[in-house]
C-alpha cells in the first residue's frame, strides 16, 4: 500500500472512531436519579459509565450475568440496582471485555467501559474504578435506557 493510501486509511478509522452514535436514552428523571448516587440498604447499586469522546460512532452491547442490558454510546451510563453477590458485566465489541464484582449491601460500584482501537472495528476494556473516579465520570454522562 502506498504511503498516502495508508495515511487516507487512517484518517477514514479516526473520523468513524470519533463519530457520534446514539443509542435508546432512559428519562431525565431517571438520569437525575442516578446521580443522586443512592443505594438501598439491602441493595448494590452497579454504573458502568462511558465518558470519553475516542469511539463516538460506536455503540457497544453491555450485559449483566448474561443478560443484554442495551447498548452504550458516548457520554452514556447504565445504573442497575442489584442483589449483593457476584455480579459479570461485559462489553461486547471486536472483542468481549468480562469483569466479576462482588458487590455489598449498601454500596456502589463503578466500572469504566473504554474504548480502544481494534484490527477491525472498536475493542473495549472493562476496569473497576474507585467511587471518586466513578462518580465524576458518571456525572459527565447521560444514562441509557436499560431492559431492566
Amino acid at each position: 500500500m502506498k504511503k498516502n493510501g495508508l495515511v487516507g486509511l487512517l484518517l477514514t478509522l479516526v473520523l468513524v472512531m470519533s463519530g457520534c452514535a446514539s443509542v435508546p436514552m432512559a428519562s431525565l428523571d431517571d438520569d437525575a436519579q442516578g446521580k443522586l448516587f443512592a443505594v438501598k440498604p439491602d441493595k448494590s447499586n452497579i454504573y458502568v459509565y462511558r465518558n470519553e469522546g475516542f469511539g463516538g460512532a460506536i455503540t457497544m452491547t453491555v450485559s449483566l450475568d448474561g443478560k443484554v442490558a442495551g447498548q452504550s454510546g458516548p457520554q452514556t451510563y447504565f445504573l442497575w440496582e442489584v442483589a449483593p453477590g457476584s455480579h459479570e458485566i461485559a462489553s461486547h465489541a471486536e472483542d468481549v471485555s468480562k469483569l466479576t464484582l462482588t458487590t455489598e449491601a449498601g454500596k456502589s460500584y463503578y466500572v469504566w467501559q473504554e474504548v480502544k482501537m481494534g484490527f477491525w472495528m472498536a475493542r473495549s476494556l472493562l476496569q473497576q474504578v474507585d467511587e471518586e473516579t466513578g462518580r465524576k465520570g458518571v456525572l459527565e454522562c447521560k444514562r441509557a435506557q436499560s431492559a431492566f
